[in-house]
């Protein structure tokens, strides 16, 4: 999550399964897990292939519950869609002890990511830390369903690298599917429009320009959110790999902009659909602008995707994007 990073990622196995199970039935049927046992779901690395091909060795993140010795312990596997819940997490070492100190990056020891496996609920929260290493949070999903969540960190100890661990999650009540948003350049929330340009393209590196503006004019005085004036998410339809990048240069370097274009480096891991979740702050208020792209393919104009609802002062959005 270094300022300008070019976050490479390459097409990897999804290593075995692990998360909660919940029944889904037809549209409507009520959806239910079951507590996960997280310990036994360690996944040594190469050993499995994915339908995006590679190997396990360099997947992207997100994929794992586990990687460099390090494992997310999920303690709330299930919540309750509509209602509000404390979601409760720990990362343990290859020793099975709480981490309890780490590398702050971007004003924050950890990153969490929550999102529905439909791609249509976002949530980028901020937990904290309590003395024995357990982080906590609020969260309110909406919709009941499956959902990933993201762990994004780097332990602060010696030749310890980023990771980004994932683990499942299980909003029980009832559920109905829906389909992934078409792509689109522009997104709508709130007033405001984001335009997108540029491609994501496989196995190789390019510029993602997002261009801010309200009621037609441009918008030149973003603040810093997160250290930065855009914070992207990218996740990969189907197995949600993830990816994370801050845009090129930050407020205060001397050349940096506050908009209304916001520019990110970025690789996609593979060919297929992301949905790409921008985080912007103007006006106090951090808002979200969401796209779906086709890797290695130019997204079509279009109309702007609405927002069905209106950011409350914490950010949410009715249609689950939220802070």
């Amino acid at each position: 999550m270094k300022t300008g990073l070019r976050i490479t990622a390459f097409a990897a196995a999804l290593a075995g399964a692990f998360g909660t199970a919940y029944g889904v039935g037809q549209t409507f049927d009520p959806v239910v897990a079951e507590r996960p046992r997280v310990h036994e779901d360690r996944h040594p690395s190469g050993a499995a292939e994915s339908e995006h091909g590679g190997s396990s060795a360099h997947a992207p993140g997100g994929l794992q519950i586990s990687e460099g010795g390090y494992t997310l312990d999920l303690d709330t596997p299930t919540v309750t869609a509509g209602e509000r819940a404390q979601l409760r997490f720990t990362v343990r070492d290859a020793d099975g002890r709480a981490v309890d100190e780490y590398q702050r990056e971007h004003d924050k020891e950890l990153h969490l990511i929550v999102a529905s496996r439909d791609l249509v609920t976002y949530r980028h929260l901020h937990p904290e830390r309590a003395p024995d290493g357990t982080w906590s949070t609020p969260v309110d999903l909406p919709r009941a369903g499956g959902y990933r969540v993201f762990a994004d960190f780097t332990p602060d100890r010696p030749g310890a690298e980023n990771l980004t661990l994932g683990a499942d999650l299980a909003a029980s009540g009832p559920y109905s599917p829906r389909e992934l948003p078409r792509p689109s350049a522009t997104a709508r929330v709130d007033g405001y429009d984001v335009k997108l340009t540029g491609t994501l393209t496989p196995g190789r590196a390019g510029e993602l320009r997002l261009t801010v503006s309200r009621d037609g004019e441009p918008v030149t005085d973003l603040q810093p959110y997160l250290g930065a004036y855009g914070h992207l998410v990218a996740l990969r339809a189907g197995d949600l790999a993830y990816l994370h990048v801050h845009p090129e240069g930050e407020p205060g370097d001397g050349t940096t902009r506050p908009g209304p274009h916001v520019s990110f480096s970025a690789t996609a891991p593979s060919g297929g659909s992301y949905r790409l979740f921008l985080d912007f702050k103007h006006d106090g208020v951090v808002r979200t602008a969401a796209f779906t792209v086709e890797a290695g393919k130019a997204t079509p104009e279009g109309p702007a995707s609405p927002s069905p609802g209106r950011p409350e002062p914490s950010g949410h959005t009715d249609d689950g994007h939220g802070h």
